[in-house]
Protein backbone atom coordinates (compact mmCIF):
# COMPACT_ATOMS: atom_id res chain seq x y z
CA UNK A 1 0.00 0.00 0.00
CA UNK A 2 1.34 3.38 -0.68
CA UNK A 3 -0.26 5.19 1.79
CA UNK A 4 -1.65 8.19 -0.42
CA UNK A 5 -5.48 8.60 -1.14
CA UNK A 6 -6.95 8.47 -4.35
CA UNK A 7 -8.71 11.34 -5.58
CA UNK A 8 -10.11 11.53 -9.03
CA UNK A 9 -8.44 14.20 -11.39
CA UNK A 10 -11.42 16.82 -12.35
CA UNK A 11 -9.48 17.50 -15.72
CA UNK A 12 -7.02 15.59 -18.55
CA UNK A 13 -3.60 16.76 -18.27
CA UNK A 14 -2.51 18.60 -21.30
CA UNK A 15 1.22 17.61 -21.94
CA UNK A 16 3.95 17.69 -24.52
CA UNK A 17 4.08 15.49 -27.35
CA UNK A 18 8.01 14.61 -26.47
CA UNK A 19 7.18 13.09 -22.68
CA UNK A 20 7.42 9.27 -22.78
CA UNK A 21 4.55 7.12 -21.59
CA UNK A 22 6.51 6.81 -18.36
CA UNK A 23 6.47 10.61 -17.52
CA UNK A 24 2.63 10.83 -18.35
CA UNK A 25 1.97 7.78 -16.11
CA UNK A 26 3.81 9.49 -13.38
CA UNK A 27 2.09 12.81 -13.80
CA UNK A 28 -1.06 10.84 -13.61
CA UNK A 29 0.31 9.54 -10.44
CA UNK A 30 0.36 12.53 -9.31
CA UNK A 31 -2.92 14.07 -10.01
CA UNK A 32 -4.31 10.19 -8.58
CA UNK A 33 -2.27 10.90 -5.12
CA UNK A 34 -3.74 15.00 -4.39
CA UNK A 35 -1.09 16.93 -6.46
CA UNK A 36 -1.86 19.64 -8.72
CA UNK A 37 -1.56 20.10 -12.21
CA UNK A 38 1.09 22.50 -12.26
CA UNK A 39 2.66 19.91 -9.74
CA UNK A 40 2.04 16.30 -12.41
CA UNK A 41 3.51 18.40 -15.37
CA UNK A 42 6.29 19.66 -13.67
CA UNK A 43 6.79 15.81 -12.38
CA UNK A 44 6.62 14.58 -15.73
CA UNK A 45 9.53 16.67 -16.92
CA UNK A 46 11.57 16.00 -13.93
CA UNK A 47 11.09 11.88 -15.52
CA UNK A 48 12.09 13.12 -18.81
CA UNK A 49 15.04 14.77 -17.37
CA UNK A 50 15.92 11.46 -15.52
CA UNK A 51 15.64 9.71 -18.33
CA UNK A 52 17.99 11.70 -19.97
CA UNK A 53 20.50 11.47 -17.82
CA UNK A 54 19.93 14.16 -15.38
CA UNK A 55 19.75 13.72 -11.54
CA UNK A 56 17.55 17.09 -11.07
CA UNK A 57 15.35 19.20 -13.19
CA UNK A 58 16.13 23.19 -12.87
CA UNK A 59 13.42 25.89 -12.94
CA UNK A 60 15.33 28.70 -11.69
CA UNK A 61 18.33 30.46 -13.50
CA UNK A 62 20.09 30.12 -16.68
CA UNK A 63 19.30 26.36 -17.10
CA UNK A 64 15.39 26.78 -16.57
CA UNK A 65 13.78 25.62 -19.41
CA UNK A 66 16.30 22.61 -19.75
CA UNK A 67 14.86 19.50 -22.32
CA UNK A 68 11.89 22.10 -23.72
CA UNK A 69 10.17 22.49 -20.71
CA UNK A 70 8.34 26.41 -20.14
CA UNK A 71 10.06 28.51 -17.32
CA UNK A 72 7.74 29.15 -13.91
CA UNK A 73 7.11 32.13 -12.64
CA UNK A 74 6.95 33.41 -9.45
CA UNK A 75 4.10 32.69 -8.47
CA UNK A 76 4.17 29.07 -9.48
CA UNK A 77 7.98 28.34 -7.92
CA UNK A 78 6.00 29.36 -4.51
CA UNK A 79 3.25 27.08 -5.19
CA UNK A 80 5.28 23.92 -5.93
CA UNK A 81 6.90 24.64 -2.31
CA UNK A 82 3.48 24.30 -0.87
CA UNK A 83 2.71 20.68 -2.67
CA UNK A 84 2.41 18.16 0.32
CA UNK A 85 4.30 15.36 -1.75
CA UNK A 86 7.10 18.03 -2.32
CA UNK A 87 9.79 18.56 0.48
CA UNK A 88 13.02 20.79 0.45
CA UNK A 89 14.78 17.60 1.82
CA UNK A 90 14.72 13.91 0.71
CA UNK A 91 14.24 12.95 4.84
CA UNK A 92 11.08 14.04 5.00
CA UNK A 93 8.92 10.91 4.94
CA UNK A 94 6.12 11.89 2.81
CA UNK A 95 7.85 13.44 0.34
CA UNK A 96 7.69 12.04 -3.60
CA UNK A 97 9.78 15.16 -4.83
CA UNK A 98 12.33 17.28 -3.57
CA UNK A 99 12.56 21.28 -4.47
CA UNK A 100 15.58 22.23 -2.83
CA UNK A 101 16.76 26.38 -2.03
CA UNK A 102 19.09 26.12 -5.16
CA UNK A 103 15.88 25.56 -7.54
CA UNK A 104 16.49 21.96 -8.75
CA UNK A 105 13.76 19.81 -8.66
CA UNK A 106 14.11 15.98 -8.28
CA UNK A 107 12.72 12.82 -7.82
CA UNK A 108 13.14 11.64 -4.64
CA UNK A 109 15.44 8.72 -4.84
CA UNK A 110 17.67 10.73 -7.21
CA UNK A 111 17.83 13.10 -4.00
CA UNK A 112 18.38 10.71 -1.70
CA UNK A 113 21.19 9.40 -4.14
CA UNK A 114 23.23 12.45 -4.25
CA UNK A 115 22.45 13.48 -0.12
CA UNK A 116 23.98 10.00 0.43
CA UNK A 117 27.03 10.26 -1.86
CA UNK A 118 28.17 13.28 -0.53
CA UNK A 119 27.75 12.19 2.87
CA UNK A 120 29.85 9.59 2.36
CA UNK A 121 32.57 11.05 0.26
CA UNK A 122 33.07 13.85 2.56
CA UNK A 123 33.67 10.93 5.87
CA UNK A 124 36.06 9.22 3.40
CA UNK A 125 38.24 12.11 3.19
CA UNK A 126 37.83 13.40 6.70
CA UNK A 127 38.74 10.08 8.08
CA UNK A 128 42.02 10.12 5.73
CA UNK A 129 45.16 9.84 7.65
CA UNK A 130 47.95 10.40 4.61
CA UNK A 131 50.94 7.95 5.41
CA UNK A 132 54.99 8.29 3.81
CA UNK A 133 55.66 6.10 1.32
CA UNK A 134 59.18 5.75 1.32
CA UNK A 135 61.16 6.72 -1.66
CA UNK A 136 63.48 3.38 -1.16
CA UNK A 137 59.56 1.50 -2.34
CA UNK A 138 58.98 4.44 -4.69
CA UNK A 139 62.09 3.59 -6.71
CA UNK A 140 61.96 -0.33 -6.59
CA UNK A 141 58.18 0.24 -8.00
CA UNK A 142 59.74 2.32 -10.70
CA UNK A 143 62.78 0.45 -11.40
CA UNK A 144 64.51 3.79 -10.21
CA UNK A 145 62.99 6.08 -12.73
CA UNK A 146 61.90 9.72 -11.60
CA UNK A 147 61.63 11.29 -14.70
CA UNK A 148 58.35 13.86 -15.94
CA UNK A 149 57.42 10.91 -17.81
CA UNK A 150 56.41 8.99 -14.85
CA UNK A 151 56.54 11.81 -12.01
CA UNK A 152 52.12 11.56 -11.66
CA UNK A 153 52.69 8.28 -11.63
CA UNK A 154 54.83 8.22 -8.64
CA UNK A 155 52.77 11.16 -6.99
CA UNK A 156 49.80 8.99 -6.98
CA UNK A 157 51.55 5.88 -5.78
CA UNK A 158 52.97 8.08 -2.89
CA UNK A 159 49.75 9.57 -2.31
CA UNK A 160 47.24 6.85 -1.66
CA UNK A 161 48.37 5.17 1.13
CA UNK A 162 46.26 6.18 4.68
CA UNK A 163 43.29 7.23 2.21
CA UNK A 164 39.81 5.97 2.63
CA UNK A 165 39.30 7.45 -0.57
CA UNK A 166 41.77 8.01 -3.66
CA UNK A 167 40.92 9.25 -7.55
CA UNK A 168 43.11 7.99 -10.53
CA UNK A 169 42.19 9.93 -13.83
CA UNK A 170 43.71 10.05 -17.17
CA UNK A 171 43.15 9.18 -21.11
CA UNK A 172 44.02 6.25 -23.05
CA UNK A 173 47.73 4.95 -22.70
CA UNK A 174 48.80 6.86 -19.99
CA UNK A 175 49.25 3.78 -17.17
CA UNK A 176 45.97 4.06 -15.38
CA UNK A 177 46.23 -0.02 -14.76
CA UNK A 178 50.60 -0.04 -14.19
CA UNK A 179 49.83 2.52 -11.67
CA UNK A 180 47.01 0.67 -9.52
CA UNK A 181 49.21 -1.76 -9.52
CA UNK A 182 52.00 -0.29 -7.85
CA UNK A 183 49.84 1.85 -5.68
CA UNK A 184 48.17 -1.80 -4.55
CA UNK A 185 51.48 -2.97 -3.77
CA UNK A 186 52.47 0.68 -2.09
CA UNK A 187 49.28 0.30 -0.03
CA UNK A 188 50.38 -3.18 1.77
CA UNK A 189 54.14 -2.04 1.91
CA UNK A 190 52.85 0.20 4.18
CA UNK A 191 50.55 -1.46 6.14
CA UNK A 192 53.19 -3.95 6.42
CA UNK A 193 51.26 -6.96 5.63
CA UNK A 194 49.51 -8.52 2.63
CA UNK A 195 45.60 -6.82 2.27
CA UNK A 196 42.70 -8.48 1.13
CA UNK A 197 41.61 -6.51 -1.97
CA UNK A 198 39.32 -6.40 -4.35
CA UNK A 199 38.92 -5.37 -7.93
CA UNK A 200 35.48 -4.71 -10.39
CA UNK A 201 34.37 -2.36 -12.84
CA UNK A 202 30.82 -1.79 -14.46
CA UNK A 203 30.42 -4.26 -17.03
CA UNK A 204 32.22 -7.71 -17.64
CA UNK A 205 34.28 -6.47 -20.37
CA UNK A 206 35.69 -4.04 -18.36
CA UNK A 207 36.24 -6.08 -15.15
CA UNK A 208 38.01 -8.87 -17.55
CA UNK A 209 40.66 -6.25 -19.09
CA UNK A 210 41.49 -4.55 -15.49
CA UNK A 211 42.10 -8.28 -13.88
CA UNK A 212 44.11 -9.42 -17.51
CA UNK A 213 45.95 -5.67 -16.66
CA UNK A 214 47.23 -6.46 -13.03
CA UNK A 215 48.04 -9.80 -14.19
CA UNK A 216 50.69 -9.07 -16.79
CA UNK A 217 51.81 -5.65 -14.96
CA UNK A 218 52.29 -8.30 -12.02
CA UNK A 219 53.87 -11.02 -13.98
CA UNK A 220 56.32 -8.36 -15.40
CA UNK A 221 57.36 -6.04 -11.69
CA UNK A 222 57.76 -9.68 -10.14
CA UNK A 223 61.56 -10.63 -11.35
CA UNK A 224 62.60 -6.83 -10.63
CA UNK A 225 60.88 -6.64 -7.46
CA UNK A 226 62.15 -9.82 -5.21
CA UNK A 227 61.46 -12.04 -2.51
CA UNK A 228 60.30 -9.40 0.23
CA UNK A 229 57.42 -8.05 -2.28
CA UNK A 230 56.27 -11.69 -3.14
CA UNK A 231 53.79 -11.93 -0.37
CA UNK A 232 52.26 -8.89 -1.86
CA UNK A 233 52.27 -9.36 -5.24
CA UNK A 234 50.42 -12.68 -4.56
CA UNK A 235 47.82 -10.53 -3.07
CA UNK A 236 47.16 -8.73 -6.22
CA UNK A 237 43.46 -9.85 -7.56
CA UNK A 238 44.12 -11.22 -11.09
CA UNK A 239 41.39 -14.23 -11.68
CA UNK A 240 38.22 -13.86 -10.98
CA UNK A 241 36.49 -10.65 -13.03
CA UNK A 242 33.73 -9.24 -11.24
CA UNK A 243 31.32 -6.49 -12.63
CA UNK A 244 30.11 -4.17 -10.05
CA UNK A 245 26.88 -5.98 -9.64
CA UNK A 246 28.25 -8.90 -8.80
CA UNK A 247 30.69 -7.30 -6.38
CA UNK A 248 27.89 -5.94 -4.50
CA UNK A 249 25.91 -9.17 -5.06
CA UNK A 250 22.66 -7.40 -6.92
CA UNK A 251 19.48 -9.54 -5.99
CA UNK A 252 17.04 -8.77 -9.43
CA UNK A 253 13.92 -10.71 -7.62
CA UNK A 254 14.12 -7.36 -5.00
CA UNK A 255 15.79 -4.77 -7.04
CA UNK A 256 18.39 -4.69 -4.44
CA UNK A 257 22.22 -4.96 -3.38
CA UNK A 258 23.10 -7.69 -0.70
CA UNK A 259 26.38 -6.27 0.17
CA UNK A 260 25.34 -2.89 2.24
CA UNK A 261 26.73 -0.97 5.10
CA UNK A 262 25.11 -4.24 7.68
CA UNK A 263 26.86 -6.69 5.46
CA UNK A 264 29.79 -4.40 3.93
CA UNK A 265 33.06 -6.23 1.31
CA UNK A 266 35.40 -7.86 2.80
CA UNK A 267 37.98 -5.92 0.96
CA UNK A 268 40.23 -3.91 3.13
CA UNK A 269 41.14 -2.23 -0.67
CA UNK A 270 38.24 -2.04 -3.62
CA UNK A 271 39.62 -0.83 -6.78
CA UNK A 272 36.88 -0.19 -9.44
CA UNK A 273 38.01 0.70 -12.72
CA UNK A 274 35.88 2.94 -15.61
CA UNK A 275 34.46 4.44 -12.66
CA UNK A 276 32.96 6.93 -15.44
CA UNK A 277 30.51 4.75 -16.32
CA UNK A 278 29.15 4.37 -12.39
CA UNK A 279 25.41 6.19 -12.36
CA UNK A 280 24.63 8.04 -9.05
CA UNK A 281 22.97 5.24 -7.45
CA UNK A 282 25.51 2.50 -8.28
CA UNK A 283 28.49 4.89 -6.82
CA UNK A 284 25.76 5.35 -3.69
CA UNK A 285 25.28 1.47 -3.37
CA UNK A 286 29.11 1.41 -3.39
CA UNK A 287 29.92 3.65 -1.15
CA UNK A 288 27.50 2.45 1.45
CA UNK A 289 29.00 -2.00 1.41
CA UNK A 290 32.43 -0.28 1.07
CA UNK A 291 34.06 -0.83 4.88
CA UNK A 292 34.58 2.92 6.28
CA UNK A 293 38.20 1.93 7.37
CA UNK A 294 38.63 0.44 3.68
CA UNK A 295 40.25 2.38 0.89
CA UNK A 296 38.21 3.04 -2.27
CA UNK A 297 40.24 3.63 -5.46
CA UNK A 298 37.94 4.82 -8.06
CA UNK A 299 39.87 4.48 -12.02
CA UNK A 300 38.41 6.40 -15.31
CA UNK A 301 38.71 9.23 -17.72
CA UNK A 302 35.96 11.69 -17.03
CA UNK A 303 36.15 13.20 -20.37
CA UNK A 304 34.44 9.75 -21.69
CA UNK A 305 30.56 8.66 -22.00
CA UNK A 306 29.00 9.67 -18.08
CA UNK A 307 26.87 6.32 -17.36
CA UNK A 308 23.74 5.49 -19.24
CA UNK A 309 21.33 6.08 -16.27
CA UNK A 310 20.99 9.68 -13.94
CA UNK A 311 24.19 11.37 -13.01
CA UNK A 312 27.79 11.87 -13.69
CA UNK A 313 29.49 11.09 -10.35
CA UNK A 314 32.87 11.26 -11.94
CA UNK A 315 32.72 13.84 -13.28
CA UNK A 316 31.22 16.09 -10.36
CA UNK A 317 33.51 14.27 -8.14
CA UNK A 318 36.76 15.05 -9.95
CA UNK A 319 35.14 18.59 -10.73
CA UNK A 320 35.03 19.05 -6.80
CA UNK A 321 38.86 17.48 -5.69
CA UNK A 322 40.30 19.40 -8.55
CA UNK A 323 39.35 22.35 -6.83
CA UNK A 324 39.56 21.60 -3.46
CA UNK A 325 43.72 21.05 -5.03
CA UNK A 326 43.87 18.17 -2.58
CA UNK A 327 46.34 15.01 -2.94
CA UNK A 328 43.48 12.42 -3.12
CA UNK A 329 43.50 12.91 -6.87
CA UNK A 330 45.63 12.42 -9.81
CA UNK A 331 45.27 12.91 -13.74
CA UNK A 332 47.57 11.00 -15.92
CA UNK A 333 48.79 13.04 -18.63
CA UNK A 334 51.23 11.40 -20.68
CA UNK A 335 50.53 8.85 -23.14
CA UNK A 336 52.59 6.27 -23.26
CA UNK A 337 51.64 4.44 -26.48
CA UNK A 338 53.06 4.81 -29.56
CA UNK A 339 50.90 6.50 -32.11
CA UNK A 340 52.08 9.92 -29.95
CA UNK A 341 50.23 11.57 -33.40
CA UNK A 342 46.95 11.01 -31.95
CA UNK A 343 47.44 12.22 -28.47
CA UNK A 344 46.58 16.05 -29.94
CA UNK A 345 43.49 14.94 -31.61
CA UNK A 346 42.68 13.69 -27.93
CA UNK A 347 43.35 16.51 -26.02
CA UNK A 348 41.43 18.66 -28.98
CA UNK A 349 38.40 17.16 -28.53
CA UNK A 350 38.62 17.13 -24.86
CA UNK A 351 38.79 20.94 -25.06
CA UNK A 352 36.06 21.51 -28.13
CA UNK A 353 38.96 23.23 -29.82
CA UNK A 354 37.43 22.90 -33.40
CA UNK A 355 40.82 24.80 -35.46
CA UNK A 356 42.92 22.54 -32.86
CA UNK A 357 41.25 19.44 -34.03
CA UNK A 358 41.47 19.90 -37.85
CA UNK A 359 44.97 20.92 -37.26
CA UNK A 360 46.20 17.87 -34.98
CA UNK A 361 44.11 15.91 -37.96
CA UNK A 362 46.22 16.59 -40.73
CA UNK A 363 49.05 16.37 -38.51
CA UNK A 364 48.28 12.41 -37.78
CA UNK A 365 48.78 12.09 -41.46
CA UNK A 366 48.26 8.49 -42.05
CA UNK A 367 47.38 8.00 -38.51
CA UNK A 368 44.08 9.60 -39.33
CA UNK A 369 41.56 9.68 -42.30
CA UNK A 370 38.72 11.26 -42.86
CA UNK A 371 35.13 10.51 -45.10
CA UNK A 372 32.05 13.09 -45.02
CA UNK A 373 29.55 10.60 -46.06
CA UNK A 374 26.43 13.02 -46.29
CA UNK A 375 23.78 11.01 -47.78
CA UNK A 376 22.44 7.20 -47.98
CA UNK A 377 24.97 6.49 -51.54
CA UNK A 378 28.06 7.77 -50.61
CA UNK A 379 27.65 6.07 -46.70
CA UNK A 380 27.22 3.13 -48.79
CA UNK A 381 30.60 3.73 -50.97
CA UNK A 382 32.19 4.49 -47.51
CA UNK A 383 30.76 1.15 -45.99
CA UNK A 384 31.95 -1.26 -48.88
CA UNK A 385 35.63 -0.17 -49.04
CA UNK A 386 35.58 -0.91 -45.56
CA UNK A 387 34.48 -4.52 -45.94
CA UNK A 388 36.64 -5.36 -48.95
CA UNK A 389 39.28 -3.87 -46.64
CA UNK A 390 38.20 -5.94 -44.01
CA UNK A 391 38.21 -9.08 -45.85
CA UNK A 392 41.79 -8.89 -45.96
CA UNK A 393 42.58 -9.48 -42.54
CA UNK A 394 39.31 -11.68 -41.34
CA UNK A 395 40.15 -14.25 -39.36
CA UNK A 396 39.27 -17.51 -40.36
CA UNK A 397 41.46 -20.25 -39.54
CA UNK A 398 40.57 -23.54 -39.44
CA UNK A 399 40.62 -25.06 -36.39
CA UNK A 400 41.43 -28.91 -35.76
CA UNK A 401 38.85 -30.96 -34.90
CA UNK A 402 39.22 -32.61 -31.27
CA UNK A 403 37.57 -35.57 -29.45
CA UNK A 404 36.80 -34.41 -25.90
CA UNK A 405 39.36 -36.86 -24.66
CA UNK A 406 42.05 -34.68 -26.69
CA UNK A 407 45.46 -34.24 -24.79
CA UNK A 408 46.18 -31.18 -23.11
CA UNK A 409 48.80 -30.20 -25.57
CA UNK A 410 46.27 -30.51 -28.71
CA UNK A 411 44.05 -28.23 -26.70
CA UNK A 412 46.66 -25.87 -26.04
CA UNK A 413 47.52 -25.87 -29.27
CA UNK A 414 43.97 -24.73 -30.81
CA UNK A 415 43.09 -22.19 -28.05
CA UNK A 416 45.94 -20.58 -29.27
CA UNK A 417 44.64 -20.38 -32.59
CA UNK A 418 41.03 -18.92 -31.01
CA UNK A 419 43.07 -16.16 -29.14
CA UNK A 420 45.16 -15.69 -32.21
CA UNK A 421 42.07 -15.14 -34.31
CA UNK A 422 40.69 -12.92 -31.37
CA UNK A 423 43.51 -11.09 -31.08
CA UNK A 424 42.86 -10.12 -35.05
CA UNK A 425 39.37 -9.50 -34.90
CA UNK A 426 40.36 -6.05 -32.55
CA UNK A 427 42.42 -4.87 -35.26
CA UNK A 428 39.89 -3.04 -36.68
CA UNK A 429 36.58 -1.92 -35.88
CA UNK A 430 34.09 -0.08 -37.07
CA UNK A 431 32.06 2.49 -34.23
CA UNK A 432 28.86 4.25 -34.43
CA UNK A 433 27.76 7.21 -32.52
CA UNK A 434 23.57 5.52 -33.05
CA UNK A 435 22.35 1.90 -32.87
CA UNK A 436 19.58 2.35 -35.15
CA UNK A 437 18.79 4.67 -38.35
CA UNK A 438 21.05 4.60 -41.88
CA UNK A 439 23.98 5.04 -40.19
CA UNK A 440 23.62 3.17 -36.79
CA UNK A 441 25.49 0.32 -36.04
CA UNK A 442 22.63 -2.61 -37.05
CA UNK A 443 22.33 -0.79 -40.33
CA UNK A 444 26.08 -0.84 -40.51
CA UNK A 445 26.76 -4.44 -39.47
CA UNK A 446 23.91 -5.85 -41.89
CA UNK A 447 25.63 -3.81 -44.57
CA UNK A 448 29.29 -5.20 -44.17
CA UNK A 449 27.76 -8.47 -43.57
CA UNK A 450 26.11 -8.75 -46.51
CA UNK A 451 29.13 -7.48 -48.54
CA UNK A 452 31.21 -10.18 -46.87
CA UNK A 453 28.61 -13.09 -47.88
CA UNK A 454 28.60 -11.59 -51.18
CA UNK A 455 32.30 -12.18 -51.88
CA UNK A 456 32.46 -15.10 -49.81
CA UNK A 457 30.05 -16.57 -51.18
CA UNK A 458 27.92 -17.73 -48.39
CA UNK A 459 24.39 -17.20 -49.08
CA UNK A 460 22.53 -17.58 -45.47
CA UNK A 461 23.72 -18.62 -42.03
CA UNK A 462 26.32 -18.59 -39.64
CA UNK A 463 30.05 -17.98 -41.37
CA UNK A 464 33.54 -18.57 -40.66
CA UNK A 465 34.77 -14.93 -39.58
CA UNK A 466 31.37 -13.73 -37.86
CA UNK A 467 31.58 -11.61 -34.47
CA UNK A 468 28.56 -11.29 -32.58
CA UNK A 469 28.63 -9.01 -29.19
CA UNK A 470 26.68 -10.44 -26.35
CA UNK A 471 23.76 -7.80 -25.28
CA UNK A 472 22.28 -9.44 -21.99
CA UNK A 473 24.28 -10.75 -19.29
CA UNK A 474 24.08 -14.78 -18.90
CA UNK A 475 26.17 -16.08 -15.39
CA UNK A 476 25.37 -19.37 -16.11
CA UNK A 477 27.18 -19.16 -19.47
CA UNK A 478 29.60 -16.69 -17.92
CA UNK A 479 29.19 -14.23 -20.92
CA UNK A 480 28.45 -10.86 -20.53
CA UNK A 481 26.73 -7.68 -22.32
CA UNK A 482 29.27 -6.26 -24.14
CA UNK A 483 31.35 -9.80 -24.34
CA UNK A 484 32.63 -10.19 -28.42
CA UNK A 485 32.89 -13.39 -30.14
CA UNK A 486 34.11 -14.97 -33.10
CA UNK A 487 32.65 -17.85 -35.28
CA UNK A 488 35.47 -19.83 -36.45
CA UNK A 489 35.38 -23.47 -38.58
CA UNK A 490 36.72 -27.03 -37.26
CA UNK A 491 38.37 -29.19 -40.12
CA UNK A 492 35.39 -30.86 -40.65
CA UNK A 493 33.15 -27.45 -40.92
CA UNK A 494 31.36 -27.45 -37.62
CA UNK A 495 30.87 -23.98 -36.88
CA UNK A 496 31.26 -22.53 -33.06
CA UNK A 497 31.60 -18.85 -31.17
CA UNK A 498 34.69 -18.26 -29.85
CA UNK A 499 34.98 -15.90 -26.81
CA UNK A 500 37.84 -14.83 -24.24
CA UNK A 501 36.82 -15.80 -20.88
CA UNK A 502 37.77 -16.63 -17.28
CA UNK A 503 38.25 -20.45 -16.67
CA UNK A 504 36.97 -22.41 -13.59
CA UNK A 505 40.64 -21.65 -11.89
CA UNK A 506 40.15 -18.08 -12.45
CA UNK A 507 42.58 -17.87 -15.04
CA UNK A 508 42.27 -16.28 -18.66
CA UNK A 509 40.71 -18.93 -21.42
CA UNK A 510 38.78 -19.70 -24.48
CA UNK A 511 35.58 -21.09 -24.67
CA UNK A 512 33.59 -22.23 -28.29
CA UNK A 513 29.98 -22.41 -28.21
CA UNK A 514 27.16 -24.01 -30.70
CA UNK A 515 25.29 -20.91 -32.28
CA UNK A 516 22.74 -22.12 -31.09
CA UNK A 517 23.37 -22.08 -27.35
CA UNK A 518 24.53 -18.34 -27.66
CA UNK A 519 23.33 -15.56 -24.91
CA UNK A 520 20.94 -13.19 -26.81
CA UNK A 521 23.52 -11.15 -29.48
CA UNK A 522 23.99 -9.02 -32.42
CA UNK A 523 26.12 -8.76 -35.19
CA UNK A 524 29.31 -6.93 -34.38
CA UNK A 525 31.30 -5.62 -37.65
CA UNK A 526 30.00 -2.39 -36.56
CA UNK A 527 29.12 -1.35 -32.84
CA UNK A 528 27.99 1.51 -30.81
CA UNK A 529 30.12 3.94 -29.35
CA UNK A 530 28.63 3.48 -25.86
CA UNK A 531 29.54 -0.65 -26.13
CA UNK A 532 32.93 -0.27 -26.74
CA UNK A 533 33.68 1.58 -23.57
CA UNK A 534 36.24 -0.52 -22.41
CA UNK A 535 37.91 -1.70 -25.12
CA UNK A 536 40.79 -0.56 -27.62
CA UNK A 537 41.26 -1.69 -30.98
CA UNK A 538 44.32 -1.50 -32.87
CA UNK A 539 42.31 0.92 -36.04
CA UNK A 540 38.25 2.21 -35.82
CA UNK A 541 36.02 4.03 -37.56
CA UNK A 542 34.06 6.54 -35.92
CA UNK A 543 30.62 7.26 -38.24
CA UNK A 544 28.81 10.18 -36.91
CA UNK A 545 25.26 10.57 -37.88
CA UNK A 546 25.24 13.29 -40.76
CA UNK A 547 23.08 15.97 -39.57
CA UNK A 548 24.31 18.56 -37.39
CA UNK A 549 21.21 18.46 -35.17
CA UNK A 550 21.51 15.24 -33.99
CA UNK A 551 20.80 14.90 -30.15
CA UNK A 552 23.23 12.56 -30.06
CA UNK A 553 26.32 14.49 -31.08
CA UNK A 554 28.30 15.21 -27.95
CA UNK A 555 32.28 16.05 -27.36
CA UNK A 556 32.21 12.99 -25.16
CA UNK A 557 30.91 10.83 -27.36
CA UNK A 558 33.33 12.63 -30.21
CA UNK A 559 36.67 11.48 -27.27
CA UNK A 560 35.12 8.14 -26.36
CA UNK A 561 35.05 6.66 -29.81
CA UNK A 562 38.14 8.42 -31.11
CA UNK A 563 40.21 7.17 -28.11
CA UNK A 564 39.59 3.23 -28.84
CA UNK A 565 42.11 3.49 -31.58
CA UNK A 566 45.58 2.27 -30.66
CA UNK A 567 47.24 2.76 -33.84
CA UNK A 568 44.95 4.86 -36.37
CA UNK A 569 41.99 6.12 -36.92
CA UNK A 570 39.08 7.53 -39.59
CA UNK A 571 36.75 9.80 -39.11
CA UNK A 572 32.95 9.68 -40.85
CA UNK A 573 31.07 12.30 -40.30
CA UNK A 574 30.10 15.84 -41.95
CA UNK A 575 31.74 19.06 -41.17
CA UNK A 576 28.38 20.24 -39.60
CA UNK A 577 28.18 16.85 -37.63
CA UNK A 578 32.14 17.17 -36.39
CA UNK A 579 31.79 20.78 -35.37
CA UNK A 580 28.28 20.21 -33.47
CA UNK A 581 30.30 16.92 -31.75
CA UNK A 582 33.05 19.41 -30.74
CA UNK A 583 30.98 22.27 -29.34
CA UNK A 584 28.48 19.96 -27.69
CA UNK A 585 29.97 19.05 -23.95
CA UNK A 586 27.21 16.80 -21.96
CA UNK A 587 26.66 18.98 -18.63
CA UNK A 588 23.98 17.10 -16.63
CA UNK A 589 22.15 18.35 -14.55
CA UNK A 590 22.14 17.79 -10.48
CA UNK A 591 23.42 18.76 -7.82
CA UNK A 592 26.32 16.83 -6.18
CA UNK A 593 29.08 18.88 -6.98
CA UNK A 594 27.63 21.38 -5.11
CA UNK A 595 26.83 19.17 -2.24
CA UNK A 596 30.52 17.46 -2.26
CA UNK A 597 31.78 21.14 -2.24
CA UNK A 598 29.65 22.05 0.96
CA UNK A 599 32.49 22.09 3.90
Amino acid sequence: MSGYAFVRAAVELALPAELRPLDRALARWVRAHGGSALLAEVAAWASFADGAGDSALPLVGAAAGRHGMRRLDDEELAALTREPLVAADPGAPAAAFVFDADGRFYLRRNAADEAAVAAAVRARRDASAPAAAARADLDALFGGRDDAAVAPQRAAVAAAPGRRLFVLTGGPGTGKTTTVLRMLLMLQRCAGRPLAIQAAAPTGKAAQRLVESLRTGREALAPALGAEWAAYLDAIPDREALTLHRLLAFDPRRDRFRRNARDPLPGEVVVVDEASMMDLALLRALLAAVRPEATLVLVGDPDQLTSVAAGSALQDLVSVLTADGGCDLVRLEHSFRAERALVPVHAAVRAGDVAGFDAAWRAAGIEAVRHAPADAASLREVVLRWADRLLDGLPRPTLPALPADAPPGALAARDALVREALAALRGRQLLCALREGPSGALALDAAVEARLRQRLGVASGWFAGRPVIVTRNDYAARLFNGDVGLCLADAEGGLRVWFETVGADGLPAVRGLPVGALPVHEGAFAITIHKSQGSEYGHVAVVLPPAADSPVLSRQLLYTGLSRARRSLELWATDGALRAALEAPVRRAGGLAVRLGIA
